[in-house]
């Protein structure tokens, strides 16, 4: 039977039933969603990241932040005016000092899927940079906001903002604590950071 398949050129049903899971070493990675790759990247950054559905779940993720780390009755510095009136009712102590601010609330412009990072610019810090900054950073931000990379992100700041582009343009990446550095991440601030994302999409 082997014979008339070698000369007929019927396949072997064994060839067939090899399983599609296994990949060759050279065969390209398959590539996860892109909201995927930006949680598994955020996390191994040493992120907190919290999900929620709607703006009831980020208020009452904002309150269990403020409870667990015993900052209810500290200052929030808050750069963005455009969240005080999102989490007016949110009862916060916001104060425009730096020195003051225990920690900082903000938005972001992007989340970078590839490194798990998150572009900010000017509308979120002004002209401040990283370390004058409190190490605890509470970020709000929403499904709609995931990009590939930096290089899409900054596209995206350029066409929203065609007026004006902003400055101060940079990524917060390492979210781990001073303890953990190595010569990779010299010269970064490590911040303390949790991760407000709505599903907008």
């Amino acid at each position: 039977m082997s014979l008339f398949r070698k000369i007929f050129g019927l396949k072997d049903n064994s060839e067939e039933n090899i399983k599609n899971e296994e990949r060759g070493k050279y065969m390209p990675e398959v590539k996860l969603p892109i909201d995927e790759r930006f949680t598994i990247n955020f996390k191994a950054n040493g992120g907190k990241f919290l999900y929620c559905e709607n703006m009831g779940e980020v208020h009452q993720s904002l309150g269990n932040i403020l409870e667990e780390n015993k900052w209810n009755d500290k200052d929030a510095l808050l750069l963005d005016e455009r969240l005080e009136d999102l989490f007016k009712d949110a009862n916060l102590k916001v104060t425009k000092s730096i020195p003051q601010g225990t920690f900082f609330l903000s938005t972001c412009e992007y989340l970078i899927s590839d490194d798990g990072s998150l572009l900010i610019c000017s509308n979120q810090i002004a002209e401040k940079k990283l370390k004058e900054l409190p190490i605890n950073f509470i970020i709000y931000a929403t499904t709609s906001q995931f990009v590939e990379n930096i290089g899409e992100g900054l596209k995206g700041i350029k066409a929203k903002n065609k007026a004006k582009i902003p400055t101060n343009i940079t990524t917060i990446k390492h979210f781990k604590s001073e303890d953990n550095k190595d010569f990779l991440t010299y010269g970064s601030s490590s911040k303390n950071l949790y991760l407000l994302l709505l599903e907008d999409l």
